[in-house]
């Protein structure tokens, strides 16, 4: 039986060939440990990490001794806010995050008003971009962070962070930018937006999961959330895991290579699976605009039904989601459709889609078929 086609490419992406081939050696005899400075094992993976290290940095052109290793975007979200506060004067702890965070900036943010931060949440438009204005106004003596997506997990929304960053940059405060959903498809150059601090993840670029990075500019100053040997400049302890670290290169590099080529053609396929859905379901809800968009994120809504009925209906055909895949175990609205101004009932009804490298013109074909034919059948066994 043919395995349903992926269309969660939110959730993870497949790992590229590319990246599995670069990888294997240091799986095999390449397996030295880079913090080994006495034979050549060490010396050779050493070198490893230090040519990833620069073509990671390229991705967001940034100094490759500003990227920090770690297991993932969640990981360097977390280093990213909880170690500013912690390295923060008392004085100077108020943090500003927007309504459709990940959840875990979310919680990050929770933990630091846990400690004694000030959180203030920004509301998003029914967009769900948030207003350059009410971040200006939202800022206080003692701000010391902002932490703004580039771009939304569920939705797609790109945020305008040069916009957004200069503001930032003009009160004095750090702006951290959640980049893990948008390096894909979108370039990034740190210094244009003037950021001081950005998380990338492996696995949301075509590479391995289970590593990730933390750039920071060096004058940011940042308390380790956990201790050990004083690795990656004493902010994340532990041996680094070469494979993964060259695999995380090798995505880097192709997502740098081919974003642009890769967003042309996904824009293509998404709005052709738009189009035969609205044609088909003339009150068919997007969630979200269609311009500042991410060109492989599609979510929408077939208004009366839940989506776990779609997505029950569809298993054998389609993967693909009802929303973030770290709150997915329990159903619940989603929160980033609810700022939105969506209510309960119309939030669990939302279904994403993330096309990907890897999806195909006849992956579209199945999904369009799948979802009105789920439709139909659950409208037909409430008649």
């Amino acid at each position: 039986m043919k395995p349903p086609a992926y269309l969660d490419n939110h959730a993870t992406t497949p790992t590229d060939r590319r990246v599995v081939a670069a990888m294997r050696p240091f799986f095999e005899e390449r397996f030295g440990n880079p913090h080994s400075v006495e034979h050549g094992y060490g010396w050779e993976a050493e070198r490893a990490v230090g040519m990833a290290r620069s073509e990671i940095a390229k991705l967001i052109a940034a100094q490759p001794a500003e990227i920090i290793f770690t297991s993932g975007a969640t990981e360097a979200n977390n280093l990213a806010i909880l170690g500013a506060v912690r390295a923060a004067p008392p004085s100077r702890r108020h943090l500003i995050i927007s309504a459709v965070e990940h959840a875990c900036v979310r919680e990050a943010a929770a933990m630091a008003a846990h400690d004694g931060a000030r959180v203030t949440t920004l509301p998003v438009d029914r967009n769900g971009r948030v207003d350059p204005a009410a971040l200006r106004a939202a800022l206080a003596p003692d701000t010391l962070l902002v932490s703004i997506m580039a771009a939304n997990h569920e939705i797609g929304t790109i945020q305008p962070l040069a916009e957004l960053g200069a503001i930032v940059c003009a009160h004095g405060a750090l702006f951290h930018v959640d980049a893990a959903q948008a390096l894909s498809t979108q370039a990034i150059d740190v210094t244009q937006i003037q950021a001081d601090l950005l998380s990338i993840s492996a696995h949301k670029i075509y590479g391995p999961k289970g590593i990730g990075a933390l750039w920071g500019r060096r004058s940011v100053k940042l308390t380790p959330l956990f201790g050990g040997g004083g690795q990656e400049q004493g902010l994340r302890p532990g041996t680094l895991p070469v494979p993964l670290i060259v695999g995380f290169a090798v995505a880097a590099q192709v997502a740098r290579e081919e974003r642009t080529n890769d967003a042309r053609r996904l824009s293509v396929q998404r709005d052709r699976l738009l189009r035969a859905l609205q044609n088909a379901v003339p009150d068919l809800r997007v969630h979200g605009g269609m311009e500042n968009r991410l060109p492989h994120n599609l979510n929408f809504a077939f208004p009366g039904i839940p989506a776990q009925d779609v997505l029950w209906q569809v298993r054998e055909h389609i993967a693909l989601s009802s929303g973030s895949a770290c709150a997915t175990a329990a159903i619940e609205p989603s929160s980033v459709l609810m700022a939105l101004g969506l209510h309960q009932e119309q939030a669990l009804e939302g279904l994403r889609i993330g096309l990907g490298r890897f999806t195909y013109e006849t992956d579209i074909d199945v999904a369009i078929d799948a979802l009105l034919q789920a439709r139909s059948e659950i409208l037909s066994a409430r008649a």
